[in-house]
């Protein structure tokens, strides 16, 4: 039994999305890769797929073995192409990113990063969720804020100041606050998302805040803030163009957080394909030039 012969027929009909399309990649045919993949889950004892007309759908034990298997082909090919001069990276790269991160900085480089790698496929899973890099088979992810999984390693990419800002309207209307602690007798535009629920971090306190207007998506709250709706806190360059435009005003700014990370991560056990590595360079020197993330530790 050649079992990375039944885990790769495995891996592509699941990237790929049938046996068809599968069998056309690896130049083996349909009925060879159903056969393939239904001797893996004989071999397994377990379900790796749900068969209908229409589509293939990973089981539970499915799901759990994609990403053990994506990462043992990853590794056979990346000790392969180490012995090989001037390979240049190909394959499915799968990297996570924040929404307003991704729409904003990433998404506009796409094009140009692909131009240059012309064998290599981008994956880009854009959502605000955590994304577990071991359980889900992505090789990258772009996260804001301090590394706290000893499972991972992190490349700095930037640094940037968390604001509080509101529209000249609310604040004619209801008055700037002074304090952090002032927040509280104000409506607050609460990201649902936010690591720190309903908190908002400051250089010497943590203060907890509330609003009529709860939100799951940071281009959501941006809306708002912009409406007049309340208060809101995040990155300065979500809300740049309302402060650029004069619609916005920062307050509490002497009160702010020192800046925050962002950064590429990856498991620290797992060998990181080329493909990888070029991707981190590329975007690193996206942020790199962009002076929205240039801001740099101060002390707390």
């Amino acid at each position: 039994m050649d079992r990375l012969l039944l885990m790769t027929c495995f891996v592509r009909a699941v990237e790929t999305g049938s046996f068809s399309a599968a069998g056309r990649d690896l130049g083996l045919g349909q009925p060879n890769v159903s056969r393939h993949v239904a001797a893996l889950e004989e071999h397994l004892q377990a379900r790796l797929l749900h068969r209908s007309t229409r589509k293939l759908a990973l089981t539970p034990e499915g799901e759990r073995y994609y990403a053990e298997a994506r990462r043992i082909l990853d590794a056979v090919e990346e000790s392969e192409s180490s012995f090989r001069d001037n390979v240049a990276p190909s394959g499915l790269l799968r990297v996570a990113c924040p929404t307003a991160l991704a729409h904003t900085f990433v998404v506009p480089h796409v094009p140009a990063f692909l131009d240059l790698y012309p064998a290599l496929t981008l994956d880009l899973q854009i959502n605000d969720r955590y994304v577990n890099l071991v359980d889900e088979g992505a090789e990258l992810a772009i996260r804001i804020g301090h590394l706290e999984d000893s499972t991972l390693r992190a490349r700095r990419l930037g640094m940037f100041e968390r604001v509080c800002v509101a529209s000249k309207d609310y604040l004619a209307r209801r008055g700037i606050p002074a304090t952090p602690d002032e927040l509280q007798a104000h409506d607050c535009l609460i990201y649902t998302l936010l690591s720190t629920g309903a908190t908002w971090r400051f250089r010497d306190a943590d203060v907890p805040v509330s609003g009529r207007l709860r939100v799951n998506s940071p281009e959501a709250i941006r809306e708002c803030v912009n409406a007049g709706l309340g208060i809101a806190h995040g990155p300065e360059w979500l809300y740049a163009e309302g402060l650029n435009n004069g619609n916005l005003r920062l307050i509490l700014r002497e009160y702010a957080a020192p800046p925050v990370p962002v950064q590429a991560v990856y498991v620290a056990q797992r060998l990181l394909p080329k493909r990888a590595i070029v991707f981190m360079d590329f975007i690193a020197g996206v942020f790199a030039e962009n002076p929205a993330f240039s801001r740099r530790d101060t002390p707390a």
